[in-house]
């Protein structure tokens, strides 16, 4: 019997999943993200939620908001630690001008979909995004289903 290969650890930190589901993804950029101490140390717990999260665009400047990180018990007692407080995003000067353009057409907002480890750094993946209506959120439910029920019948025909 041959050895199994150890799973090589993930760089994700926290996807926000629900924003595939909600926006029609169009232009993702990466983005650096200012952090402090204690919550570099959290990430590396992977405790982070990025389920409310956008990026406002002020000043000339992206910032993240809504992403909840929850601050450890053993790392943060000497610090006042907000675990919502807005973090700023670090692109260039093309990639804010091209999101402060796009923004502020109607209907188009910035979202963050994923934080993730690039080396020692903290990324985040953000993205362009148009929300969608009712009836593009079913297709995208029937079209999941129809996925699965496909892999199923083929894995059925594999075993027999």
């Amino acid at each position: 019997m041959a050895k199994k290969k150890p799973k090589k650890p993930s760089n994700v930190i926290a996807q926000n999943r629900r924003a595939s589901f909600d926006y029609q993804l169009l232009d993702t950029f990466e983005a650096g993200v200012a952090l402090s101490g204690w919550e570099v140390k959290s990430l590396r717990m992977g405790k982070a939620d990025l389920a409310d999260s956008y990026v406002l665009m002020k000043n000339g400047e992206a910032w993240l908001l809504g992403t909840h990180i929850i601050p450890l018990d053993t790392a943060s007692t000497h610090f006042v630690t907000d675990p919502t407080r807005t973090r700023k995003l670090l692109l260039h000067k093309k990639e804010l001008s091209k999101i402060v353009d796009s923004t502020s057409q109607k209907g188009l907002t910035c979202v963050c979909t994923q934080m993730y480890w690039k080396g020692h750094l903290v990324k985040a993946r953000i993205a362009l995004a148009v929300g969608k209506k009712d009836h593009d959120k079913r297709d995208t439910e029937k079209d999941r289903d129809w996925n699965r029920q496909k892999q199923r019948i083929v894995r059925d025909n594999v075993k027999q």
